[in-house]
């Protein structure tokens, strides 16, 4: 695939090459220009499928930035608050060998995917519920934070169900699982948190779940480019 090419691609999926392209944007160019020098197989998958999922990660990830400036604002009290260096060890792995990644099986990179996916989906599960839990306590005003998350939690299933489709279509013996696996602890860290520890916890999900969108719309431009029409 040519750079050229590349930006055809981009184009047909809302996306315009130009100066004032945002770093993301150009980082997905650049893996398209690279993958002109990677010997790629066939996939089994339609490559209507992976533009599918790569449309719906890009909206996805719109509507997790919108809410994460949401909770700063209304959670942290600072809309321009940041924080890089607290994590939870409950998320996935955000850093990526490059050359790894580039030589990952089509069925291990989905395989991952759908599994990392389910780990977001936990943890805006316990999140979203603790939120709903705190608003009956403390009988403050009704915010719409929880069910922003419930909208995001259900894009995830849709795009859950996308890989599981595309998994189906590489090995028949694959069943996706009937229901996600729920947390059965109600706080995945320890319970000696502070109230504010446990408010920057939202944005840590929230902050890496759009980090990882991110990675995600890099995996599914690359299997829709090894696909053959």
């Amino acid at each position: 695939m040519s750079f050229t090419t590349a930006c055809m691609y981009l184009s047909l999926s809302g996306v315009h090459c130009s100066s004032k392209m945002t770093v993301w944007w150009l980082a997905l160019i650049l893996l398209c220009y690279i993958l002109n020098y990677v010997d790629s197989t066939p996939s089994h998958v339609p490559w209507n499928k992976y533009n599918s999922s790569f449309r719906l990660t890009k909206s996805t990830r719109t509507r997790v930035q919108q809410l994460l400036n949401r909770y700063k604002e209304q959670h942290l009290g600072n809309k321009n608050f940041e924080d890089r260096n607290r994590q939870l060890k409950d998320l996935p792995l955000l850093s990526t060998d490059f050359d790894s990644w580039l030589k990952l099986e089509d069925w291990e990179r989905l395989h991952a995917a759908f599994w990392d996916m389910q780990a977001y989906w936990n943890m805006l599960e316990w999140k979203r519920k603790q939120l709903e839990r705190e608003g009956k306590e403390q009988r403050v005003a009704r915010t719409t934070l929880p069910q922003s998350i419930k909208h995001v939690q259900l894009d995830l299933r849709d795009l859950m169900s996308q890989v599981s489709s595309q998994m189906s279509y590489m090995k028949s013996s694959w069943v996706k699982p009937t229901s996600p696996t729920v947390r059965t602890a109600l706080n995945p860290e320890p319970t000696s948190k502070t109230v504010w520890d446990s408010r920057v916890d939202g944005y840590i999900i929230l902050r890496d779940l759009d980090l990882y969108l991110t990675k995600l719309a890099r995996d599914f431009l690359l299997l829709a480019s090894k696909t053959r029409l």
